[in-house]
């Protein structure tokens, strides 16, 4: 258990607007009901939802819907990165996320230090065919390089058999690696999160 305070926003980045069944979306769910266990709040947000415009800024101006979505950012500890993976790569919305993150490179607290220095962030994944493994080590480099720290083993993911047309919301029951992989790296988010509350890393 942790404190209470402790929040998640989970970015779904699956390519189906709401309310379209999604499986990035559902693994989300099961992410954040993980999270629950630990007392921790999640708030779950699809990115396709918002009009979050492209570019490398805090704000794009006119009606992008990016700063509302960074002040969820800012105000939790974990952030969460769910996505499908297309043509064997993050979906375009998680591309554009990391994007929108850069311009946090140029930003400090009060002591000097990056400000996404003391945040935890993880990744789920899912697809019917093979690419998890480059999907998680894209986005953790990504999210690694803005100042977010990935914890052991961060990341939980399922994909089906190549050339297949099952997905993940499809089946009948969570596999039991899936289940396990959630269960482990919602465990360590939350942990290394304590572990930052309490210690920070230390200014330059």
């Amino acid at each position: 258990m942790t404190d209470a305070s402790t929040k998640a926003l989970i970015l779904v980045c699956t390519l189906s607007p709401s309310p379209e069944k999604s499986s990035s979306d559902l693994l989300a769910h099961q992410v954040a009901e993980a999270f629950s266990n630990h007392n921790v709040q999640s708030e779950i947000l699809r990115i396709v939802d918002h009009d979050v415009k492209p570019g490398v800024k805090k704000n794009m101006g006119g009606a992008d819907a990016w700063p509302a979505i960074r002040d969820k950012l800012m105000a939790a500890q974990i952030l969460v990165l769910a996505t499908p993976i297309w043509v064997g790569h993050p979906s375009s919305l998680a591309q554009r996320v990391l994007e929108r993150l850069d311009a946090e490179l140029s930003e400090t607290d009060s002591q000097g230090r990056p400000i996404l220095f003391d945040k935890v962030a993880m990744v789920a994944v899912v697809g019917n065919e093979d690419g998890a493994h480059h999907v998680i080590a894209d986005l953790s480099q990504g999210l690694v390089e803005v100042g977010y720290s990935i914890p052991a083993q961060g990341s939980t993911y399922w994909v089906g058999e190549a050339m297949h047309s099952i997905d993940y919301q499809d089946l009948e029951a969570v596999p039991e690696v899936t289940a396990n992989a959630t269960q482990i790296s919602t465990r360590n988010s939350v942990h290394l999160a304590a572990l930052l509350r309490e210690r920070p890393y230390p200014a330059g």
